[in-house]
């Protein structure tokens, strides 16, 4: 299978083998899953066994029924309980001149309208009026044809082994920021805008309303991404570095354990 499968002919058994392989490197304990956006209210609503909120939610909580739950769920603006989780994926008009001066984030994540409007103008938003509605489902599910991004959740170590897989061919050095609250928008709102794959620390939005653990980042991305670093990880793992990464001691004498990728630097040896 080649990156150019993944974003333009993917078929459900694809995606199916690319979650195998992310689940089998980076010992994923919740279910990849994919996001699309869509024009159209009637085609989001098309989708095969969708479920639509009986209540208003976060964005947070609909991504976790994805990926926590194993849901295929659609929304639209008024399922959402506010212009904050609205303006990053761009439903409806919400980026307007309230949304902008961040007032309602004032005395409440920052200390001045100055702070607030700073972060608002920070955040990585999707364009507004362009969608109406907005789906997400289990990558393995194939349903989202073809999904705008892909997202997982795993430790820092995983995603460390993961970004080196990234990073095997074709090496750049990635710049990613920390919006901090809303940082949401700096995983699927950047991954959306840029169509590049973006780290997030999810925020306390996230983690209170969304289930996301302690322990766990977010990373999106364009799915024709996926194939580089799954490579990139498998060569990795023919030199000896694979998930999770064991522990070596302390107080060993660290000769001997770089030795196994360094030979040079071996007991004995010169440097």
């Amino acid at each position: 299978m080649t990156a150019a499968t993944l974003s333009s002919a993917a078929t459900t058994e694809d995606f199916a083998e690319v979650v195998d392989d992310l689940n089998a490197l980076l010992k994923l304990r919740t279910i990849p899953f994919a996001m699309q956006l869509f024009e159209r209210r009637e085609d989001m609503e098309a989708i095969d066994r969708i479920r639509r909120p009986k209540s208003v939610h976060t964005l947070d909580q609909v991504v976790g029924q994805a990926s926590r739950l194993g849901w295929t769920v659609g929304i639209t603006a008024d399922d959402l309980v506010g212009a904050q989780c609205r303006a990053v994926v761009g439903l409806g008009k919400a980026k307007n001149a309230a949304w902008k001066s961040g007032k309602h984030m004032t005395g409440v994540w920052f200390a001045t309208d100055k702070d607030a409007r700073a972060h608002q103008a920070a955040m990585h938003c999707v364009e507004d009026g362009k969608y109406e509605a907005l789906a997400v489902a289990p990558l393995a599910s194939g349903r989202l044809d073809p999904p705008d991004i892909a997202l997982f959740y795993a430790t820092p170590g995983a995603m460390m082994y993961f970004i080196n897989g990234l990073q095997w061919s074709g090496y750049r050095n990635f710049q990613w920021g920390v919006v901090g609250e809303s940082a949401c928008a700096d995983s699927w709102g950047r991954a959306l805008k840029l169509r590049e794959p973006s780290l997030s620390i999810p925020c306390f939005a996230e983690r209170r309303y969304g289930g996301v653990n302690d322990d766990e980042m977010l990373m999106a991305l364009p799915p024709e991404h996926l194939e580089k670093p799954i490579a990139g990880m498998r060569a990795l793992a023919k030199n000896g570095f694979r998930y999770p990464f064991p522990q070596y001691g302390i107080q060993n004498d660290v000769r001997d354990g770089m030795a196994r990728s360094y030979p040079e630097r071996g007991v004995g040896k010169a440097g």
